[in-house]
């Protein structure tokens, strides 16, 4: 009886091939043939999942996103059951920073998407580059509960403070990145911002 063949894991097998390559080479210099070296499967495979390049990449960007996920729950899970607003903005802060090889290749593609974003439409239109939001959205509302319970320091404005924290992470993620700064000293500065927001910190 031939072997039943899962094509949602096959996909999910390629678009991991696809992060491994551009974490290494960059995004902009893959090609289908090398995903498929890199997953182990001929081209022809890859190109009956995915037809066009432009579908792989869409596909590896969603997919980039379903990870990102699976990282922020794993650490809110092992902060505890009722980690609070601050653990739980944290946990998406610092899963967001290049701390791991994992982190860091997601830093690297996700910027690398956003940068093909400013000149390929399809990739621009796309929920997880055109609507940052989401995340925003995220951290404000939990920044609002914070301040609802008095946890925030008087004048606190969670959507403002959102936008500061995301943008300082992803400023601190790419000095990482560069070599600039250590994951260390980047968490601690995260650190003192979020002392700035939350009481008896």
């Amino acid at each position: 009886m031939p072997k039943r063949v899962d094509h949602e894991e096959r996909r999910t097998e390629i678009a991991d091939a696809l992060v491994r390559v551009a974490g290494r080479q960059g995004l902009h210099a893959v090609g289908m043939r090398d995903v498929a070296a890199e997953a182990g499967v001929s081209l022809r495979l890859v190109q009956y999942y995915f037809q066009t390049k432009e579908k792989l990449l869409l596909y590896g960007l969603e997919h980039l996103a379903r990870r990102f996920t699976a990282r922020v729950t794993a650490r809110l899970a092992a902060v505890g059951d009722d980690p609070g607003p601050r653990a739980m903005i944290e946990a998406v802060l610092l899963v967001s920073l290049p701390t791991d090889e994992e982190s860091r290749t997601f830093h690297l593609v996700y910027t690398s998407y956003a940068v093909l974003a400013v000149t390929d439409k399809a990739l621009a239109a796309q929920p997880f580059t055109a609507n940052p939001a989401a995340a925003e959205d995220a951290v404000a509302g939990l920044l609002q509960q914070a301040r609802e319970a008095g946890l925030t320091l008087p004048g606190t404005e969670p959507r403002t403070e959102a936008i500061t924290l995301l943008a300082l992470t992803a400023g601190l993620g790419t000095s990482i990145l560069v070599g600039h700064r250590t994951p260390e000293s980047a968490t601690a500065v995260l650190d003192h911002h979020l002392d700035r927001i939350f009481r008896g910190a």
